[in-house]
């Protein structure tokens, strides 16, 4: 099945916990460390467009792709509100193209987990590398391993909103260190008080290590940074459910 396409209606309903400001302002800060206060940054796998209004909100000229055209309308719709001036393409991040090189690249929201291959990451990799100026900053986040095996693992989540609902059945095989949730969503349709359309996907996570992380990132041409837990100043640990991690340019390998 496609993912984000019933889903994409209300992604950001049910992300409404996601401290997107705060999250910006981490990476705001990271990057002015390395003396990046402006100029092109991309948003790999920018989804509805939340991150990426985030930072050109800051002052820095974004661009935003994703593989899924349903949540690519949303963000038109956003950017049409705001008046950024925010490019988006409808590009799967394992293939993605630019027309010149960023200052940084930064991937929220787990879209890391997303590629299953460790191959196709490191093809991931070595596009952001390729397209980064040079000393440039690549900052991204990813679920752990621990997420999916003590917080996730095979249970069930649910929850209802005024205007939709989901079912969520999680499954963690960690053999193969997939994590499987089936979404069933209810949603309510417009104007109609009492009727909701039933929609179903399947998405699938690959949960990674850091240390398979910082391999891939060493074999892509880019250099390993640091490591945090989640948007804190902590480093990243073991118990750690979200790590966000820095690298950075230096040398191209395509």
């Amino acid at each position: 099945m496609d993912v984000y396409t019933g889903f994409a209606e209300v992604y950001d309903t049910f992300m409404d916990n996601v401290p997107y400001e705060e999250w910006a302002d981490r990476l705001e800060k990271l990057l002015e460390e390395y003396g990046i206060n402006d100029g092109l940054v991309l948003d790999l796998g920018c989804g509805t467009g939340n991150m990426t209004e985030s930072l050109a909100k800051r002052g820095y000229d974004m661009i935003g792709a994703d593989g899924a055209p349903e949540m690519l309308e949303i963000a038109a719709r956003k950017r049409k509100e705001s008046g950024h001036d925010i490019l988006y393409l409808s590009q799967d991040m394992r293939e993605f193209e630019l027309y010149g090189t960023v200052r940084a690249v930064i991937s929220v929201c787990d879209c890391i987990n997303y590629v299953l291959d460790a191959e196709e990451l490191l093809s991931v990799f070595r596009l952001v590398n390729n397209y980064l100026d040079p000393g440039g900053i690549f900052l991204f986040d990813f679920n752990t391993r621990y997420k999916y095996e003590h917080i996730l693992g095979s249970h069930t989540f649910a929850e209802t909103r005024e205007e939709c609902s989901f079912i969520w059945d999680n499954y963690y095989d960690a053999g193969e260190q997939v994590n499987e949730y089936e979404l069933t969503l209810f949603i309510r349709e417009e104007g109609q008080e009492e009727l909701y359309r039933r929609y179903q996907e399947v998405h699938y996570q690959k949960g990674y290590t850091l240390e398979e992380i910082k391999e891939l990132i060493g074999a892509s041409g880019m250099e390993f940074v640091g490591a945090y837990d989640g948007y804190t100043q902590k480093p990243a640990g073991t118990n750690s459910e979200r790590i966000l991690v820095m690298a950075k340019e230096r040398g191209k390998t395509l």
